[in-house]
């Protein structure tokens, strides 16, 4: 299991979370997903991450905040 996960399953099963590391952890989830879901030759977008974010974790997330895990996602790749 990848760390990302492993902090995503954290969020979950502990209270040691605040509100805003929660969202982004997800958001972070949301956004491992959706590249792993990603067609080959098409990148995820932040609407993907959006998506999955809102139906694996029942999380609404921003435009803004969706884009910013992706990057950090790819940054996290290199």
């Amino acid at each position: 299991m990848s760390g990302i996960w492993r902090r995503v399953l954290a969020v979950f099963t502990t209270g040691r979370h605040d509100e805003r590391d929660r969202g982004q952890l997800l958001a972070l989830g949301a956004a491992e997903l959706a590249h792993a879901r990603a067609s080959a030759g098409r990148p995820a977008t932040a609407e993907d991450v959006q998506h999955l974010a809102l139906q694996e974790f029942g999380l609404l997330i921003g435009i803004t905040q969706a884009r910013t895990a992706l990057r950090e996602r790819r940054v996290r790749r290199r």
